[in-house]
């Protein structure tokens, strides 16, 4: 793989995963409500979680926020340390359903499995980057990212599903 490349990908499609909590910062609650995923707990809990992942990013992280914010690649919207209803992305481009990553050393190729295998059945786009790549090859990083974007088709609108459906699916 060279500098710059996703991370992983795979002939079925794009690699789709969401971030992990490796500082460990947050306590996992077992098992989760729904029976899949961390059971990282309330929403409540995941937006201060989101709130102090924006206040305190990696250094990789901003220097990637720079090059994404204001629609600056390809005129792509990008929100950061997006809350995706059930956990948190590093970076997400609504119009697409797409995730950005970026890795630290400290990713369990696992966990990110599971991850990314949940993620799929939502729907969801991912793409990894090293944080070494992100630090020493930027240009490749945002290439890579524009060109993976543009193979993307566009949601008019993207919607989470609801996270308490009605049980005759009919609304309220």
């Amino acid at each position: 793989m060279g500098k710059g490349e996703p991370k992983s990908s795979s002939c079925s499609g794009p690699q789709v995963g969401v971030n992990d909590d490796p500082a460990g910062e947050h306590e996992a609650r077992s098992p989760s409500p729904s029976g899949e995923g961390l059971g990282w707990g309330t929403p409540a809990d995941l937006d201060a979680r989101a709130k102090t992942m924006r206040r305190q990013p990696t250094e990789p992280e901003m220097r990637l926020w720079r090059q994404l914010s204001n629609s600056q690649l390809g005129g792509f919207k990008f929100r950061r340390q997006a809350k995706l209803g059930w956990r948190i992305a590093d970076f997400f481009c609504p119009s697409l359903g797409l995730i950005v990553e970026v890795d630290g050393h400290t990713h369990d190729s696992e966990t990110d499995a599971r991850k990314d295998a949940i993620a799929r059945q939502r729907g969801f786009h991912v793409i990894r980057f090293t944080n070494t790549d992100v630090l020493q090859n930027m240009e490749g990083v945002l290439t890579s990212l524009l060109i993976f974007a543009q193979t993307l088709p566009p949601r008019a609108r993207w919607r989470l599903p609801h996270p308490n459906p009605s049980p005759e699916g009919e609304g309220l």
